[in-house]
């Protein structure tokens, strides 16, 4: 089947009151095509119900919440469309990215296509941050992927994934007919994404880069990422992860210097 914007759902994981919300709907509104959008929360509050009437943007709940993973589940199988973005509720979509994401779906749906994602750019104090060290970095690991003759073997998906993850979360749209229910790892806290990129990997099926910018990820003091690594959780999740990548010694070698680049997360 050819997909339609139809087929495809902006799932914007809502927490607690941040005040980047609405700014997050109104850029998924404002996509070049029109797509059904909803709020899923484990947090329910007076700012979110407020965002949502304003936008007339249905909110689901999860009464079960157990951390990330499981509020980005939720959202994900409450989606009723087989393709569905976890769209974070502090980050930018350019006009294009639901349009041109389609077309690089469309262009493999026949092929057992599993995810595609786009480039992306920071965030920072108001600022476009679009050619930082680390971003240009996942640049190159992920260019294999752009290649039809390369993103659907198992070897190079794991490859790209072998220093550190590339793939920012909020930039992907998942082909959930393909990979059925409850897709992310709940057993981490903050690398549930990653985690699950790299159990992905090691499955049948193609990870789709397209290279173009179509999304901004903000970077700040309160968002969750900037928490997780003050407080050590992601940096044990991620030396987890790549240990099952490599032997430990070149494991842990290896998270040293990709350390470096996660500090590109403080301002």
């Amino acid at each position: 089947m050819t997909f339609a914007p139809s087929d495809h759902t902006f799932a914007v994981c809502a927490y607690k009151e941040n005040p980047y919300l609405a700014s997050t709907v109104e850029s998924l509104l404002a996509q070049d095509a029109c797509c059904p959008i909803i709020i899923s929360t484990s947090t329910p509050n007076d700012h979110i119900s407020a965002v949502a009437r304003r936008f007339e943007v249905p909110v689901v709940v999860n009464q079960d919440p157990r951390g990330a993973a499981s509020d980005w589940n939720y959202g994900y199988d409450a989606a009723e469309t087989p393709l569905v973005t976890i769209a974070h509720q502090d980050d930018y979509y350019e006009p294009n990215y639901l349009s041109t994401m389609l077309a690089a779906v469309n262009d493999y749906e026949k092929d057992g296509l599993q995810l595609a994602f786009s480039d992306y750019f920071e965030i920072r104090n108001g600022e476009r941050v679009a050619g930082n060290a680390l971003l240009r970095i996942k640049r190159v690991l992920n260019a294999p992927l752009g290649t039809r003759v390369l993103n659907g073997s198992r070897f190079v998906k794991r490859r790209a994934l072998s220093l550190g993850n590339p793939i920012c979360c909020p930039a992907v749209m998942l082909v959930k007919e393909n990979l059925g229910p409850s897709v992310f790892d709940e057993t981490y806290k903050n690398s549930c994404d990653y985690k699950t990129w790299v159990d992905l990997a090691g499955e049948p099926g193609r990870f789709v880069y397209v290279p173009e910018r179509l999304m901004g990820h903000r970077i700040y003091e309160e968002s969750s990422t900037s928490k997780n690594l003050k407080d050590g959780t992601r940096q044990a999740e991620d030396l987890e992860i790549l240990s099952s990548l490599w032997p430990a010694p070149v494991a842990k070698l290896i998270y040293k210097v990709y350390a470096l680049g996660e500090k590109s997360n403080e301002l």
